[in-house]
């Protein structure tokens, strides 16, 4: 037979007050019944813990041996409780976040510091990808959450934490680069360069229409999956491209970012709806506290 917990409780708190008294009403109990549990304790380990008589109560040489061992089992009940409510309370665990390449320079950093400074107990592990490759790993399960782009799939949860400014992303020295800002039916006679087709459909569709709406459609000359990519085909004169603001970071020499009147772009969190993580819910308060007081957009 082991002694239960209770059992290691009661025996320290006679050992650390030297009096059945004194710990029967520490621990809100009668005399008798700590007595009782003693006496059955040391029945189970075969070994008298204390000597009692008219100068009081002491531990044994057996019981002193074992003091220090019985707290050392309460400390890591106490651990083991601890981590189990730090888990309900999604204060620790471990969460798989993904960051839209485009997104990733300036989104990851603010994101991760936030979360280690919030939650220290949460270890989350970080990849930078593909929007095809984000959006199959969130549904998937292989990514609890994931900071990207609209117009995704259905199904996801989300939240927009960032708006930016979208802008026409021209060669330096294009005659329209001094502009403050441009309608996107100024650029109807441009050759554009952008993302593949194949590389997410919901987001050409999108494209499709908002070129539509200018009356124009684009005559595409070259494409790049990666932002880096396309901003290496401007400045290198080949065309012009759209992309948000915070894209201005990836390059600053070679193109000239000009704001494209009445066009935004936001940034969302998305997530599985049936994600139920504690740690998931917190790391989603987290991440909305600081998007209501940073502007994630320039942050990293």
């Amino acid at each position: 037979m082991t002694p239960d917990l209770r059992q290691f409780r009661y025996f320290v708190a006679v050992a650390e007050e030297s009096s059945f008294t004194r710990a029967a009403g520490r621990l809100m109990i009668t005399q008798q019944s700590l007595s009782q549990q003693i006496n059955a304790l040391e029945r189970i380990l075969g070994a008298k813990l204390f000597d009692r008589d008219s100068r009081g109560t002491r531990l044994t040489a057996t019981g002193t041996l074992f003091l220090p061992e019985a707290r050392a089992v309460l400390a890591r009940a106490d651990d083991a409780v601890a981590v189990v409510r730090r888990a309900v309370r999604g204060e620790s665990g471990e969460l798989r976040l993904a960051f839209l390449a485009s997104t990733a320079n300036h989104l990851l950093p603010p994101v991760v510091r936030a979360v280690r400074e919030r939650l220290p107990d949460l270890r989350v592990s970080t990849a930078e990808t593909a929007i095809a490759r984000l959006v199959e790993g969130v549904r998937d399960g292989d990514f609890d959450v994931a900071f990207t782009r609209p117009p995704l799939v259905s199904g996801l949860a989300e939240r927009t934490i960032a708006t930016e400014q979208v802008c026409a992303v021209l060669p330096a020295g294009h005659p329209l680069a001094g502009r403050a800002s441009l309608d996107l039916a100024d650029l109807a006679g441009e050759r554009w360069v952008m993302t593949p087709r194949d590389s997410w459909e919901p987001w050409h569709r999108a494209f499709d229409e908002s070129f539509r709406r200018a009356g124009f459609t684009p005559d595409v000359v070259a494409s790049d999956a990666s932002v880096q990519g396309l901003l290496g085909l401007v400045a290198a004169g080949v065309g012009i491209t759209r992309l948000g603001a915070s894209a201005h970071s990836l390059r600053r020499t070679g193109v000239v970012f000009v704001p494209l009147a009445g066009e935004v772009m936001p940034t969302e969190m998305v997530w599985r709806r049936d994600n139920t993580s504690p740690a998931l819910r917190r790391l989603v308060d987290v991440v909305a506290d600081l998007a209501g007081a940073t502007d994630l957009t320039a942050a990293g």
